[in-house]
């Protein structure tokens, strides 16, 4: 089973390190887009659920990618704890998973563990970036987040 690049606080693949220009965050050096989705990719998936002729006001995408990325953020740490422990420096996958199951986010694993397996079958029977790969992942957790709050499961 390979594993899967480091994933930086942006979700992208790779460092992550702070360059020149594009606004700070107040809490660290971390530019505002290295900390955050691309808002292009947040309004996407959030169309996605919604009817043709819908509109999602900014604030509303903004806000969405705020709490996305601090979830996203929140996740990732306690997966890098447990990496940090075990003396390996990537997190992979199964590393996302226990972090969610620690966290209390038990009901997303079975079918999360469904959608890693194929992840990891179609990642590697075709050419997709990581960029891809994570936005792919995204769009399934807001459906499984959608079905719950539909259904009530």
């Amino acid at each position: 089973m390979a594993e899967a690049p480091p994933v930086s606080p942006g979700g992208g693949a790779g460092g992550g390190g702070v360059e020149s220009g594009g606004e700070q965050s107040p809490q660290s050096n971390v530019r505002e887009q290295d900390r955050f989705l691309p808002i292009a990719n947040i309004g996407r998936i959030m169309k996605k659920a919604l009817p043709a002729n819908g509109k999602i006001a900014k604030d509303a995408k903004d806000t969405v990618q705020e709490c996305v990325s601090e979830f996203i953020s929140f996740i990732t740490s306690e997966a890098s704890d447990k990496c940090q422990k075990e003396k390996r420096k990537t997190i992979n996958g199964d590393d996302l998973l226990w972090a969610m199951a620690t966290l209390g986010f038990e009901d997303y694993i079975e079918p999360l563990k469904a959608y890693l397996a194929r992840y990891r079958e179609v990642c590697n029977s075709f050419y997709f970036s990581s960029c891809d790969c994570f936005v792919w992942f995204l769009v399934y957790l807001f459906k499984l987040l959608e079905q719950q709050k539909t259904y009530g499961s």
